[in-house]
């Protein structure tokens, strides 16, 4: 069952986490938040998850970005540049629950984004429709924050290390770039790596459902934490 593409090691661990999130509700829709840091992988992770559903599931696999909820820039801005703001004020999550998670829920079709980021003009995409029994993916960051504790059936968190994190999200934008801001700690990355740690100290006592760690894209390792061991919950940024 190889795809073209796909690392043979990394493709097992992906087919057993789908197994896992397939479990989930079944015989109804269902939907799972798939959680972690910027440049982790998580929209790779679940690209490769939806490419894989047709050949092991017997069941619909959709997946909606929250990067498609954004504030529009004023608002996400309005407050400065700071940690504090990114965290607070970077997502519609209003627009996220209207638009997709209650559809969803009510058996009807959804509206898979409604701004675009980088132009930061609305988006009017077509509904998407659902099987009865459909798994809906939702990735992003801040998802296990205190406000969407009940919006989801499971969560799945992709961790790494800032080290490894940092530096794979700046390759995605080139342009960019400045000298030295691969390390975590340079200024520019204050905002982003200071949100994610105070996300971090938020979300601690939500306990995500499954554990993938990220940081060899080759051999990622899938866990299952243990309810009583808070080790995972220290380290998300």
């Amino acid at each position: 069952m190889s795809m073209p593409g796909f690392l043979p090691t990394r493709q097992l661990i992906l087919v057993d986490l789908l197994a896992l999130m397939l479990a989930t509700r079944p015989g109804e829709r269902a939907v799972v938040a798939v959680d972690g840091p910027d440049g982790v992988g998580k929209t790779r992770m679940v690209g490769e998850l939806v490419a894989l559903a047709p050949l092991v599931a017997g069941r619909q696999v959709l997946s909606v970005s929250v990067d498609g909820f954004h504030h529009p820039r004023s608002l996400r801005y309005a407050a400065g540049l700071d940690a504090e703001s990114f965290y607070r004020d970077s997502y519609d999550y209003d627009a996220l629950r209207r638009e997709v998670l209650h559809p969803f829920r009510r058996g009807e079709a959804f509206r898979p984004a409604v701004r675009d980021v980088d132009t930061d003009r609305p988006l009017h995409p077509a509904p998407v429709e659902a099987e009865d029994d459909a798994l809906l993916i939702v990735e992003g960051i801040f998802l296990r924050r205190p406000e969407l504790r009940g919006e989801w059936d499971a969560t799945c968190l992709v961790t790494a290390p800032p080290s490894v994190t940092v530096p794979r999200g700046k390759a995605r934008f080139p342009g960019s770039r400045v000298a030295g801001d691969e390390d975590p700690e340079h200024p520019v990355n204050a905002r982003y790596v200071g949100g994610q740690r105070l996300y971090g100290l938020q979300s601690r006592l939500w306990q995500p459902t499954w554990i993938v760690d990220n940081t060899d894209l080759q051999r990622p390792e899938l866990l299952v934490p243990d309810p009583e061991d808070p080790q995972w919950f220290d380290d998300e940024a």
